[in-house]
This record gives structure tokens, sequence and C-alpha cells, in this order.
């Protein structure tokens, strides 16, 4: 399966499940002096999480394109050093403001990677 598949997957899945796709935001946020770059799919919602903004819609999804260079999750000394550390990377993700919560998101993320993506379930470790 190709990159391309799993992001069209991903938003098949999630559109049938009523989320609405929302385009990916810009790589520097517009409105959120503190952040230098778009570092995780849930920027662009942050004002729906902090409660400062509502959304006629109640469900997301998105492929969000994203950098880090720094902060919390930082292992920029390791980029070029192997095949998997990347400053930039796309961020699969749903998103529920009230809708559903943990169980359902547990169920859908379990659901997708076993059934649609095919993962075996007994390679697999929840944490």
């Amino acid at each position: 399966m190709t990159g391309s598949d799993l992001r069209k997957k991903f938003l098949k899945y999630f559109e049938d499940k009523k989320h609405i796709q929302v385009k990916s935001y810009s790589l520097v946020p517009h409105n959120d002096p503190s952040l230098l770059f778009t570092n995780a799919g849930m920027v662009q919602f942050k004002n729906i999480f902090l409660g400062q903004e509502i959304h006629a819609y109640k469900k997301a999804v998105s492929v969000q394109k994203c950098v880090r260079a720094g902060g919390k999750h930082n292992d920029l000394e390791m980029v070029g050093r192997t095949a998997r550390h990347h400053t930039f990377f796309e961020m699969l993700g749903n998103f529920s403001f009230g809708d559903y919560f943990k169980n359902d998101a547990i169920k859908y993320g379990w659901d997708f990677l076993t059934n649609v993506v095919g993962l075996p379930k007994d390679k697999l470790y929840v944490s």
C-alpha cells in the first residue's frame, strides 16, 4: 500500500462515518504566535478545543502537513541518520467536538487498522 492509498482509505473511512474532510492547515500558523510551524493535526482546531470557536460540524478528518524541528518530541539530531526521522510528515487525524469520546475513537482506530488496512491483530500492541 502506498502513502497515497493510505491517505485515501483513511479519509474515506472517516467520511463514511460522517466526518467532514478538512484541508491541511498552513505550515506556518496564521493566528497562533505560540507556534513557529504547524506541528500536529489538531493545530487548526485549537480554538475549538479551547471553547473559543464553534463549527457547524461535530466530526472532522484531515491529513495535516506538519513540521517538527524542536520541542517535546525533538529528535532533530536523528534526521538524516535513519530512514524514520524527518522534520516534515503528514499526520492523519480524526476529531470529535463533543460527538463521540475515547471508546468510539479507540473502536474506530482499531477497526481502521485491522479491517481496512489489514494489520494483523496479533502484531498490534495497545498502550
